[in-house]
């Protein structure tokens, strides 16, 4: 019993990561299905098909351009102002500070088709029609909150003291934020860029409020087959894409852990 009690939290956890990454895996497996119909459902036989020709179903390469260009955009953007955001909200003080914090959170907490219901509203008011440009501005204004919130738990967690010895040694302003501020601060803009940009990649709701015909993201397309047939390639993005992801978290890791040690 006591290497039971000593073992429960690990063993739980590996079963709980087993049970999070069996639909991963179970997509990568079906990358390699070769399918007797329309729908890539039931495994029938071995195939690489479907990776030596990702972009065989109409549309599909299309839409994964537009979803990784909005993304990359989305991200780059929103992580951009957040982390402005972060630095005025955990280093100043000011009038509407604790309002502008509620504000940061409102879209994190509200509903997806409140959001893009809302968003297009307001993009018709402005004579904005929907489309390409539409949909990136509301990746990028739903994806802030997400960034603000992952540097500034960083900034409030670094040692004022580092940046003091800096000026103390000379440094001036630009060069403190620049040599010992912002490397300290990396992790969690890296860490937002990441979420926003997974999190615009994935986005379906308040994208097919803002698409236009023209403008189908990757998710919309695997919406649509999945009415009329999942095609295998489908599986082979989703599984470039899980390996692309898992690769940079390891990959941070493994940075991570160089720098630790020569620290």
């Amino acid at each position: 019993m006591a290497w039971v009690r000593r073992h429960l939290l690990t063993a739980a956890a590996m079963v709980t990561l087993f049970i999070l990454l069996l639909p991963n895996v179970v997509v990568a497996l079906f990358a390699f299905n070769k399918p007797n119909g329309r729908y890539n459902y039931q495994w029938v036989r071995f195939s690489t098909d479907a990776w030596a020709n990702p972009c065989g179903t109409p549309g599909i390469c299309d839409s994964l351009g537009l979803s990784l260009r909005i993304g990359v955009t989305a991200s780059l953007v929103a992580t951009l102002l957040g982390t402005m955001v972060a630095f005025a909200l955990g280093r100043f003080r000011f009038r509407g500070r604790a309002t502008t914090n509620l504000l940061i959170f409102m879209p994190m907490a509200t509903p997806e088709v409140v959001m893009g219901s809302s968003l297009l509203t307001l993009f018709v008011a402005m004579g904005l029609s929907t489309g390409a440009l539409a949909i990136l501005i509301a990746h990028i204004m739903f994806c802030v909150s997400f960034v603000v919130v992952a540097v500034k738990a960083r900034v409030a967690s670094l040692d004022p003291r580092l940046e003091e010895a800096a000026a103390d040694l000379g440094a001036t302003p630009l060069a403190t934020f620049i040599k010992v501020t912002l490397p300290l601060v990396a992790p969690g803009i890296a860490a937002g860029a990441l979420l926003a940009f997974s999190l615009s990649f994935d986005d379906y709701i308040i994208t097919n409020f803002n698409a236009s015909p023209s403008s189908i993201t990757f998710p919309m397309y695997v919406w649509g087959a999945a009415q009329r047939g999942t095609p295998v390639q489908i599986n082979v993005v989703g599984t470039v894409m899980f390996v692309l992801s898992v690769g940079i978290v390891l990959t941070a890791q493994l940075i991570s852990r160089s720098r630790t040690k020569k620290a």
